[in-house]
């Protein structure tokens, strides 16, 4: 965030927009923004429309034009307190918040770390805690249009009976915004989707870093390790052990390959590699989507139905012995960057596979549509990527790329 007003000769951004005088000047500054050549913009009165909303309605905004109007002091910061609550009321825990316990203006005084301070001018761009309770609603503003509380550490838990198991009095990260999504389209939900999650992730560290006086066990290892490679102890800096617990961490990868590398040794090189993708035109995933919707706009109904298929295809494998009788199996599932995902199994049968068995399994042509045309139109819709690689050639040679001379995909 930054301050109040622009510098001068500075044009208003962000938090600035807001403190215009005039709607339609506020509007024209937001249009202003977009570059002059988008061919599918925002329509003006639709964007004057959700303004006009959050003026009326935001709680923010509201007390923040308050304060700015009603202080005669030349210098002044506003602090959006992390933990006010209204005097002799009980804590709250997910109604919106009242002009009385979001902001305070002051001068000259100190303040908490984990406060919001906006000044009056100057400055330059401050950093918002992702865990300060205001993060969601300052940065998703059309997410959250009454102002309401985002996550932050002191959501108490309402339990439905008091015989749970869980011994935790407050809400995780995860539990929240697992709680919250909700079913939206665009990339404004894309985005907010990747910042929570980075958000949960950032807290899992901060966590971990907290206790590291627990963890220091192996940390000798790191300067042993720095000290081989002919590193400079001086420039090795304070080590940070992520536990096995963390998962993609160094020690809980280098633990799951020492799982997988005990296979090996006990079973031999696996018989089978197998990658198995998602496919968007699956019926339960085509099914759930409204309208005009993409699969993109439903990465949890992806990943869901992902789960339940390759269930089915490990059932198919391991109960069904397809292949045959399998000793031990394994696999690791990966992200694509179009919000699909893969699994690459890798299998141990009893009976070794030859080369005269792959064409039992695999086939590299295309079915005859007379004997077999439900197999020929599977195919052709889903792995015959001629035409595709065909047009894609023809704009390669177009701009005479020399390492794509040969024909090989980008």
């Amino acid at each position: 965030m930054g301050s109040f007003l622009a510098d001068q000769g500075e044009p208003p951004q962000f938090l600035q927009i807001y403190f215009l005088a005039d709607y339609n000047e506020q509007v024209d500054s937001r249009l202003g923004i977009l570059p002059s050549d988008i061919s599918n913009g925002p329509r003006r009165d639709i964007l004057f429309r959700l303004q006009d909303m959050l003026h009326e309605t935001n709680s923010y905004i509201r007390s923040l034009k308050f304060a700015w109007q009603n202080n005669s002091l030349p210098s002044f910061s506003v602090v959006i307190d992390a933990d006010r609550r209204p005097h002799s009321e009980h804590e709250r825990r997910f109604n919106a918040p009242v002009y009385n316990e979001i902001a305070a203006v002051i001068h000259g005084e100190e303040h908490n770390s984990r406060d919001t301070v906006i000044r009056y001018r100057g400055g330059g761009l401050r950093h918002i805690s992702g865990t300060h309770r205001s993060y969601d609603c300052l940065q998703y503003p059309l997410l959250f249009p009454y102002g309401s509380d985002g996550y932050h550490f002191k959501i108490q838990i309402c339990r439905a009976s008091s015989d749970s198991m869980s011994t935790s009095k407050t809400v995780s990260c995860r539990a929240y915004y697992a709680y919250m999504f909700m079913v939206r389209e665009g990339q404004l939900f894309l985005q907010f989707a990747v910042d929570m999650a980075a958000k949960m992730e950032s807290e899992r560290l901060g966590l971990i870093k907290l206790n590291q006086s627990k963890l220091r066990t192996d940390s000798y290892i790191h300067l042993r390790d720095g000290l081989r490679s002919d590193g400079d102890p001086r420039n090795l800096g304070k080590p940070c052990i992520l536990p096995c617990s963390y998962t993609g961490g160094p020690q809980y990868m280098h633990e799951r390959t020492q799982d997988a590398m005990t296979y090996v040794r006990h079973c031999g090189r696996p018989y089978l590699f197998v990658t198995f993708t998602c496919n968007p035109k699956w019926v339960d995933i085509t099914r759930e989507l409204f309208p005009g919707q993409q699969y993109s706009h439903r990465p949890r109904v992806i990943a869901r139905v992902f789960r339940l298929q390759l269930r089915k295809l490990m059932d198919l494998i391991i109960k069904g012995q397809v292949f045959g009788r399998a000793k031990c199996h394994m696999y690791t599932v990966e992200w694509q960057k179009r919000c699909l995902s893969h699994a690459h199994i890798l299998l141990w049968l009893n009976d070794k596979v030859d080369a005269n068995k792959i064409d039992d399994f695999i086939s590299a042509e295309i079915p005859d549509p007379a004997l077999e045309p439900l197999f020929h139109e599977i195919i052709k819709k889903k792995n015959d990527t001629r035409p595709l690689w065909c047009e894609l050639r023809k704009k390669v040679m177009l701009v005479k790329r020399p390492h794509l001379s040969k024909g090989l995909p980008p």
